[in-house]
């Protein structure tokens, strides 16, 4: 008889190589660190070989760990479409949901929709996760989550997508620095050593650069924002000038400030919201669903702040 790896010990295997912490793993796959520890060993015997080298400080795999690690990756997202598959068979969008949500989104956008959400769809239970654009995708590609709330343009790999709305971005400045505004900016206009952007890892950085057809600029990195909160606070302080999205202004960021903003003239100063998923997917067409009660959540939005 062949004895082949368990899908429990596959997921121990990648738990770890993507937290490199044996306590980490442990707790992401929801079992102590003992069990985790013996379910690796226990693959490592049946296969004959060392997958992990072990020491105290550092958790380091062997090239045929790496090389094993990626096939497991795959052979899990083929276990979690057989869920999928099974899943979509029922009712839908009832059961659990990983929806996977970038920073410059979330806070701005998930508070106002997701009671109509649960309004429309009251079997759907969302488990959210808030990550930067990179990661995000990596965890989409890995059968992490089931679908990403992002912002294009943005190469998020092999993924399908579909298009909820556009998000302008406006010019952010301290009302003493611009005291008589007009009612657009040009982007030439704008002094790139008072720009403040947000830290690399954000989409948002690029979407802002490509706005004002600075995709070269190089900010100094003693201004970088770690969120768009930050940011404000720092126009807000008259520390520089920011690109911020309409979605966050709409959403309050700017409250209790001095920070006025305007649009840019550039048609690159927009961002496009969009929820993907992997193509492969047994689940897309409940994705599409989806996707459209997003974009249906968030037109009732905007035509309700109109009406006040």
């Amino acid at each position: 008889m062949i004895y082949l790896p368990t899908i429990k010990q596959l997921q121990y295997l990648v738990s770890l190589q993507r937290h490199r912490h044996f306590g980490k793993a442990a707790e992401a796959c929801h079992v102590t660190q003992s069990t985790l520890s013996a379910g690796l060993r226990e693959l490592e015997t049946l296969l004959g070989v060392v997958l992990v080298e072990r020491n105290r400080r550092v958790v380091r795999f062997t090239p045929l760990g790496d090389a094993i690690v990626e096939r497991a990756w795959r052979l899990l997202a083929e276990a979690d479409a057989i869920v999928e598959l099974a899943r979509a068979a029922g009712k839908p969008l009832a059961g659990d949901l990983r929806l996977g949500v970038i920073p410059t989104i979330a806070p701005f956008l998930l508070p106002s929709i997701l009671p109509m959400l649960r309004a429309e769809w009251p079997e759907l239970k969302l488990f959210l996760r808030e990550e930067q654009s990179g990661q995000a995708c990596e965890a989409l590609a890995h059968g992490q989550l089931d679908c990403l709330l992002l912002a294009l343009p943005y190469d998020c790999g092999e993924v399908e997508t579909e298009v909820l709305f556009e998000d302008p971005i406006r010019l952010a400045f301290h009302e003493q620095d611009l005291p008589d505004p007009p009612s657009t900016v040009a982007p030439e206009w704008i002094d790139e050593s008072r720009l403040l952007l947000l830290e690399d890892g954000h989409c948002l950085k690029d979407h802002a650069l490509a706005a004002c057809s600075r995709a070269t600029f190089r900010p100094d990195q003693s201004v970088l924002g770690t969120s768009l909160h930050t940011l404000v606070q720092m126009v807000e302080n008259r520390i520089g000038m920011t690109l911020l999205p309409e979605m966050a202004i709409e959403a309050g960021i700017l409250g209790n400030t001095h920070v006025e903003t305007r649009p840019l003239e550039s048609p690159d100063a927009r961002r496009t919201i969009a929820l993907a998923w992997r193509p492969s997917s047994p689940r897309a067409d409940e994705y599409r669903l989806f996707a459209q009660s997003l974009r249906k959540a968030y037109e009732a939005r905007t035509a309700s702040r109109k009406s006040r």
